[in-house]
């Protein structure tokens, strides 16, 4: 038996995934002063970086840009984005992964260190559940 709302559920994930990886397009068109500012709300220390961390952070900024709006494109066309869903999914859980090896290898603090691997891991997993299998016709 088919679960009623799977289709419902996976467009729900594929829109928080869009709006979760795209709302790093914040990073690389608002001003740095105020990047700053904003990330010492997420726990950025205040050190004295060079222009490479600026540059790393947008560079990462713009990257995590690109997901969401493939993520985005598959929510508002799932049909003619079908076969790149699970693709960005396993990504999704890849980048958890990193997260969470990493985030512990540094003994981050919880916040926001949990709430982006609990996010990576529920979007990406999610996802593959609730996707079908067999790819929708263009």
């Amino acid at each position: 038996m088919m679960f009623p709302y799977r289709t419902r559920i996976l467009q729900l994930l594929v829109y928080a995934a869009a709006i979760g990886w795209g709302v790093a397009i914040l990073g690389t068109l608002l001003p740095w002063n105020v990047m700053e500012f904003l990330l010492q709300g997420l726990g950025k220390e205040m050190t004295e970086e060079g222009p490479m961390v600026r540059y790393w952070f947008r560079m990462a900024s713009g990257g995590w840009s690109i997901i969401g709006f493939l993520f985005l494109c598959c929510a508002v066309r799932p049909r003619r984005y079908a076969v790149l869903l699970p693709l960005l999914a396993w990504g999704a859980l890849f980048e958890g992964m990193v997260l969470l090896i990493h985030g512990l290898a540094l003994s981050l603090p919880p916040f926001p260190f949990f709430g982006d691997v609990a996010f990576c891991f529920v979007t990406g997993a999610g996802i593959l559940i609730c996707r079908q299998k067999k790819a929708a016709p263009q």
